[in-house]
């Protein structure tokens, strides 16, 4: 599994409205080959700067089977309007994860 991580600027003042159309676009990620989930967060210390990260079976997935369909085209259409430039996409894959390390064995369990 690999993470799409998209940071948006979004136009100031159109936050809330910008929120709206990712919460009306996601069934176009949910339905695509691949796609298991996504979360939209937004920085605290830039509150016009969101991250979207979109869970995928692969790569190709994402950039193939998603970029080149009309779930794309829509997500676009539905909140591209509300982007105060062109977003920074990068796919990542987990290094270190704590739930690993939260066992019996380690004395951790149930104490995050």
């Amino acid at each position: 599994m690999i993470r799409e991580l998209a940071e948006i600027d979004v136009k100031r003042g159109q936050e809330a409205e910008f929120e709206r159309g990712v919460a009306e676009a996601l069934p176009f990620f949910l339905r695509s080959k691949g796609c298991h989930g996504a979360k939209l967060f937004r920085s605290l210390e830039q509150p016009t700067r969101y991250r979207l990260i979109v869970d995928w079976d692969t790569l190709e997935d994402h950039m193939i089977e998603f970029r080149n369909s009309d779930a794309f085209v829509q997500w676009r259409r539905i909140v591209g309007p509300f982007f105060a430039g062109t977003p920074r996409i990068e796919h990542i894959v987990v290094a270190i994860d704590s739930a690993d390390q939260m066992s019996p064995a380690n004395g951790l369990e149930g104490s995050a």
